[in-house]
């Protein structure tokens, strides 16, 4: 999802003594938001899967516990 701005920090990297100069803060900054959207999404995912597994255990161990 985020390939267009790794290629951009990628080229801006490798257009030599720029990098240390502060030119590529834009294309990292970017990158960075892109990264942090995309793993703010799996979490939400991942805790709502969590959450369903939780709830499947605790009926099974109630299930359990009332035999």
């Amino acid at each position: 999802v985020c390939k267009e701005f790794i290629d951009a920090l990628e080229k801006c990297h490798a257009s030599g003594w720029t990098k240390f100069l502060g030119a590529c803060n834009g294309q990292k900054d970017a990158l960075n938001h892109c990264l942090r959207t995309e793993r703010l999404a799996r979490t939400t995912v991942n805790r709502e899967h969590a959450k369903e597994r939780k709830a499947k255990t605790d009926k099974a161990l109630e299930e359990f516990r009332a035999l």
